[in-house]
């Protein structure tokens, strides 16, 4: 369990881990989300991101993030579980929990070579937009997994 445990961090270790990575030359792929009731879209979705770069950070909200941006019965699964199964994946290097509506602040840490998030944004709309085109980093979208997502999987559940 070390190892997975390891692998959920937060600031100062953060900083600790991204100057390690930029020092040594890695591209540094980051996106974020709720990540509540883990599908085949986010499992698709995230091993085309990490292949975007060397290290995958994946930003999630915290349980109570998510409360405010999905409603009182989200999420379905705590922040713990979440961080767990997200930090579980091989192909994901670290995991960080911020508790703000959007990861904004996170990625002025974070200093992403490549900010990624889902095919229903547009680029220019994403957060983080300016922070990361303004030093030269690269903006990008991948296109959605088609009826996979979790409001799909809560929908059929109260059907």
């Amino acid at each position: 369990m070390e190892k997975l445990t390891s692998k959920i961090v937060a600031d100062p270790e953060l900083s600790r881990i991204i100057a390690r990575a930029q020092f040594i030359g890695k591209k540094i792929v980051f996106t974020n989300g709720c990540f509540d009731i883990i599908h085949r879209g986010h499992v698709e979705y995230l091993i085309k991101a990490a292949k975007l770069g060397n290290m995958l950070i994946v930003g999630m909200n915290t349980d109570s993030s998510v409360k405010k941006l999905k409603g009182a019965n989200r999420p379905i699964q705590d922040q713990e579980t979440r961080s767990r199964v997200l930090a579980s994946m091989y192909f994901v290097n670290y995991v960080v929990l911020f508790n703000e509506d959007t990861p904004y602040d996170l990625i002025k840490i974070v200093h992403p070579d490549v900010l990624v998030k889902g095919g229903d944004y547009k680029p220019e709309d994403i957060v983080g937009y300016d922070i990361v085109t303004k030093y030269g980093g690269q903006v990008t979208t991948i296109p959605l997994v088609k009826g996979h997502s979790t409001t799909a999987i809560i929908n059929k559940l109260y059907k």
